[in-house]
């Protein structure tokens, strides 16, 4: 990757090679990589159990299915216009920030995406840990047992499987995002023809779809929820929203690579909101199928993989396994390591980002979390959303509405160039990113900790139903307040970019 160059050599606490902008010859992803990344993130096991869970909340399959396609084509705005300036200017995330919240400001949503990240990737490595651990007591013939180690709450063989998990995503961790690429692009099809095999074996076995499709939403007259079907829908779409809303803000991580726009808007829009809808309809199928098939439904694939029989039971659990990793690096691991390299890029590469990220994973010891947070999920995936839905309303407001898409990118990486503002921190974006979270922070507790948290008034329980939105709608109107009062200030720290630092210096990339 390139310095920039029109403006002098770029500060060292702001610049290293991994957050420097990525040159023509790093541009090698087409919409086909795009769309391959996220078929595979979207082909994880959360994602397979939202659409069970919002059955279980009283949805009829139609309606669930609808509510997850929703949610993603709702999400998929702000990643296509986010991801605009990581495929213009060739910069990441953590570097895109600093426009709205100054150089040093940046930090602050850098490190917020990070925390999130790290979260779902301890998480995620739990689960893949679980399925090593389910896997080995299936090949012995019986599960795997014994008493739980002080501390730690889980038992030796569980502990194993988790840091046997962990040290396959290290492979990956080491070998950089080109790896996560190749692996993203080869497995998505692979995933594609499983899960259609799971279907085809499903309602093979059950002789049909099972009862679920022929039963009624519980939101109708008579229905144990008559009546309530928005006092669910809402909620539930917030959550499919922050499903995704860590990638919605460092998507410019990946179409920094772009060969060009069309290919990063053609790859999501293919990737993301059909793929989503296509895994929630498979989903459900399949759970109708388990009612027939063995008496009961069984939401959790991890589950369903451990009763099948033969070389079935084999196969199922690897391809999960595979499914984890790849879902795991891609969502979980290329953000925080920029994130974490932007806090301090003289002495923390992209590399570095990626173990200070697996090394938490470990320390938060993330079965705890799920084991002790009830309404995880939902409280979980509405909770933070609440966080990152303001920073993406200024990421949005800053670049389109201020900037007119136009960067100075070197100054991006200079302490005394036009986005330093007041001592690097642009004082607007911190006041739009707290007026953004306050009011979704009395419904969080209650909904976090209803037991310390009992009460709250019916005004704040329903912003938070729709934290995300709020956050976004507010954060950007008050930030263009405030940074309206700037505009003679403004005027003339965007010079048009004629001759970017990174191009028509290089041979273009050989398709």
């Amino acid at each position: 990757m390139t310095t920039p160059q029109h403006g002098g050599a770029p500060a060292a606490n702001l610049w290293n090679e991994d957050l420097a902008p990525t040159t023509l010859a790093q541009r090698t992803w087409r919409w086909y990589h795009f769309a391959a990344l996220w078929v595979g993130m979207v082909m994880c096991i959360p994602a397979y159990m939202l659409a069970a869970s919002l059955i279980e909340g009283g949805m009829s399959w139609g309606q669930a299915v609808l509510t997850v396609f929703l949610g993603n084509a709702i999400v998929l705005v702000p990643m296509l216009l986010i991801g605009h300036a990581g495929a213009k200017y060739g910069i990441p995330y953590a570097v895109m920030a600093r426009a709205s919240f100054g150089t040093r400001g940046a930090r602050l949503p850098a490190l917020l995406r990070a925390i999130v990240a790290c979260g779902w990737y301890g998480i995620q490595t739990w689960f893949g840990g679980q399925m090593i651990y389910t896997l080995v007591g299936v090949l012995m013939g019986q599960p795997l047992g014994g008493d739980k180690l002080p501390m730690l709450g889980i038992n030796g063989a569980q502990l194993v499987c988790f840091l046997i998990f962990w040290a396959i995503q290290l492979y990956f961790v080491v070998h950089g995002i080109e790896s996560i690429r190749r692996l993203e692009t080869y497995t998505a099809p692979l995933k594609i023809i499983v899960c259609v095999a799971l279907l085809y074996w499903a309602v093979q076995r059950a002789g049909g779809l099972g009862p679920i499709f022929d039963q009624p939403s519980q939101f109708e007259a008579g229905g144990k929820k008559a009546g309530m079907f928005w006092a669910v829908f809402w909620p539930s779409l917030t959550a499919m929203v922050g499903f995704w809303a860590t990638l919605a803000l460092n998507i410019p991580d990946f179409t920094r690579f772009s060969r060009s726009q069309r290919d990063q808007v053609v790859g999501q829009v293919i990737g993301l909101p059909a793929p989503m809808g296509l895994l929630a309809m498979m989903a459900v199928m399949v759970t109708s199928a388990t009612v027939v098939i063995y008496g009961k439904a069984l939401w959790d694939p991890v589950d369903l993989a451990s009763r099948m029989t033969g070389a079935a039971v084999l196969l199922a659990l690897i391809i999960l396994l595979i499914d984890t990793v790849s879902v795991n690096l891609a969502a979980n691991l290329v953000g925080p390591a920029y994130d974490f390299s932007a806090l301090n890029p003289k002495k923390i590469s992209y590399r570095t980002g990626g173990y200070i990220t697996a090394g938490i994973a470990i320390v938060m010891m993330p079965w705890k979390v799920l084991e002790t947070t009830q309404g995880y999920i939902f409280t979980w995936l509405i909770g933070y959303s609440a966080l990152l839905g303001p920073v993406a309303g200024i990421l949005i407001a800053d670049y389109y509405l201020i900037r007119r898409k136009e960067l100075d990118v070197d100054a991006l990486y200079r302490e005394n160039g036009a986005y330093s503002y007041g001592n690097g921190w642009n004082m607007a974006a911190i006041v739009a990113f707290i007026v953004g979270v306050l009011p979704n922070i009395p419904g969080f507790l209650n909904a976090a900790f209803p037991s310390a948290v009992p009460s709250m008034p019916e005004f704040f329980k329903t912003i938070y139903t729709y934290a995300w939105f709020v956050g976004v709608v507010l954060s950007a109107v008050v930030y263009m307040g405030l940074m309206k009062a700037r505009a003679p200030q403004l005027q003339g720290l965007v010079p048009p970019l004629k001759n970017p630092s990174w191009s028509k210096k290089e041979k273009e990339p050989t398709p």
